[in-house]
C-alpha cells in the first residue's frame, strides 16, 4: 500500500530542491514508495545494505556523474555518510550547468547522524519529509479500529488476520532491537532496550518521568534520556512538549511521550487483539496517541505541537500552534462517543485563549458544544487540518 498523502509531495519537493531525503522508520514503504516514482521518471535506484549496489559506489562521483541525467535513488543512505560532500559537489556543478533539480532522492532511517551530515554539506540544496505509517486519511471509516488495533505499518496493517499481524509486529521489533539500531551506531544491550521501550508503552501519554526509569533499569538518568533520543530520533516514540504561556498557574514542565505506532504499543503489552486491549489500563493512552499521531501528520508544515497541564490537573491534551493566520487549537480526546467536556478542559480554555477548541471523540457528527467548543469525529478534523 502507497501513501496517497506523501506521494505528491515527494514529487513537489523534487521538483524544487536537488535532493530531497525521504525519513522513516523501517518497514513503513519507502523504498516501495520511492520505487514507485521511479516508474515514471527515468531512474536508477541503489540500496546500499546490498553489497552489490554498494560496491558500484566505490567510486562514488564517476558512478554519480554517468547518471547524472536520471533521478538517482539511495536507499539507507546513512550506511555510506561520505557521500553527502560529493553529492553536494555534484548539485552545485549541475545548477551551474543548467542541470534540473530532482536529481536526488535518498532514503533513511533517521538517524541523528544522517540529518547531521546532510544537512551540514547540503544546506539550502536539500529538503526533508517524513514517511508515517498509514493513518485515518488512507482508509476506510470501518477500518479505524483494525488500523488503531494493528497500527499503521503497512504490512501489520494488511495482515490476513490478527495473529499474523502480530508475527509481523513481534519480528519487527526483535529485528530494531538486535540489527537495525546496532547498525545505526548505538552499543546497547537489545534486552535492555527492549524493557526501556516496554516502560514506555506502559506508561504511554503520561510525563516523562527519568528517575523512575531510570531505577528499573539500573542505570542513571543521562542514559535514560539518551534512551529517548535515540527512539525519538528512529521516529518511534514522540516527546510531546509542555506548552509555554504566561498565565499565573504552575505548569508541568516534563515531556508526554507516546508509542507513535499503536500495533507497536500492543505488541510490546501482548496485546493481540481489540478485545485484549479494551480490557487493558493502557486503552485511554493508546487512542490518545493514535489520535494525536493523525492529527499531526494531518496539521501543516511547520506547526507546533505541545500538551498543557497545571499542577491542579487542568489539561488540554493536544496544542496545535497553526501559525498567525489559523491560531492555536486546543483538543481534548475521548474514546467514548460521549462528548461530555471536562471542567480541566474549561479551565484551560479559559487560560490560554484558544482560537479554536474541538473534542475529538468516536463518532462522526459534527456539532457545538458551547463556549466556542465542538465536538468533532476524528476524520473530519484530520481533514480540516489538510486543508490548511
Amino acid at each position: 500500500m502507497i501513501s496517497r498523502i506523501i506521494k505528491p509531495l515527494v514529487l513537489q519537493y523534487l521538483a524544487q530542491f536537488p535532493a530531497v531525503t525521504l525519513l522513516g522508520p523501517r518497514q513503513v514503504g519507502k523504498t516501495t514508495l520511492a520505487k514507485e516514482l521511479g516508474k515514471n521518471i527515468e531512474s536508477i535506484y541503489l540500496d546500499l545494505e546490498n553489497p552489490q549496489d554498494l560496491e558500484k559506489l566505490e567510486d562514488p562521483r564517476g558512478y554519480l556523474l554517468k547518471h547524472r541525467e536520471k533521478l538517482v535513488i539511495l536507499d539507507e543512505v546513512q550506511r555510506l555518510p561520505g557521500i553527502f560532500q560529493i553529492l553536494r559537489g555534484l548539485i552545485d556543478e549541475g545548477i551551474a550547468s543548467g542541470y534540473p533539480s530532482g536529481q536526488y532522492l535518498l532514503l533513511g532511517s533517521a538517524s541523528l547522524d544522517l540529518l547531521k551530515q546532510s544537512s551540514e554539506s547540503l544546506a539550502g540544496r536539500i529538503a526533508y519529509l517524513e514517511l508515517s505509517p498509514l493513518d485515518v486519511r488512507e482508509v476506510e471509516y470501518e477500518q479505524f479500529e483494525d488500523l488503531w488495533i494493528r497500527g499503521g505499518f503497512p504490512q501489520s496493517f494488511l495482515a490476513v488476520n490478527d495473529q499474523q499481524s502480530v508475527i509481523w509486529r513481534s519480528n519487527f521489533i526483535q529485528t530494531y532491537l538486535e540489527r537495525d539500531i546496532p547498525l545505526l551506531g548505538p552499543r546497547i544491550p537489545a534486552e535492555t532496550l527492549r524493557r526501556f521501550w516496554t516502560m514506555l508503552a506502559h506508561c504511554q501519554g503520561s510525563p516523562f518521568n527519568a528517575a523512575k526509569i531510570a531505577k528499573s533499569l539500573s542505570i542513571d538518568g543521562k542514559t535514560v534520556a539518551k534512551y529517548l533520543d535515540l527512539m525519538v530520533d528512529l521516529l518511534l516514540v514522540r516527546r510531546l512538549p509542555p506548552y509555554h504561556t504566561n498565565v499565573n498557574k504552575r505548569l508541568v514542565k516534563s515531556p508526554k511521550t507516546y508509542l507513535r505506532d499503536s500495533g507497536l504499543l500492543h505488541t510490546l503489552l501482548r496485546l493481540d487483539d481489540s478485545e485484549d486491549v479494551l480490557g487493558h489500563p493502557v486503552t485511554g493512552g493508546s487512542w490518545e496517541g493514535f489520535v494525536i499521531e493523525n492529527l499531526i501528520n494531518s496539521a501543516p508544515e511547520r506547526t507546533e505541537v505541545s500538551y498543557y497541564r497545571t499542577s491542579a490537573g487542568a489539561e488540554i491534551d493536544l496544542i496545535l500552534d497553526l501559525g498567525r493566520k489559523n491560531g492555536v487549537w486546543a483538543i481534548e480526546i475521548k474514546r467514548s462517543i460521549a462528548t461530555t467536556v471536562s471542567k480541566g478542559f474549561h479551565i484551560s480554555i479559559d487560560d490560554i485563549k484558544p482560537s479554536k477548541a474541538f473534542v475529538v471523540y468516536a463518532g462522526d457528527e459534527r456539532y457545538p458544544k458551547g463556549k466556542n467548543i465542538e465536538a468533532i469525529g476524528l476524520s473530519e478534523l484530520c481533514g480540516l487540518l489538510q486543508k490548511l
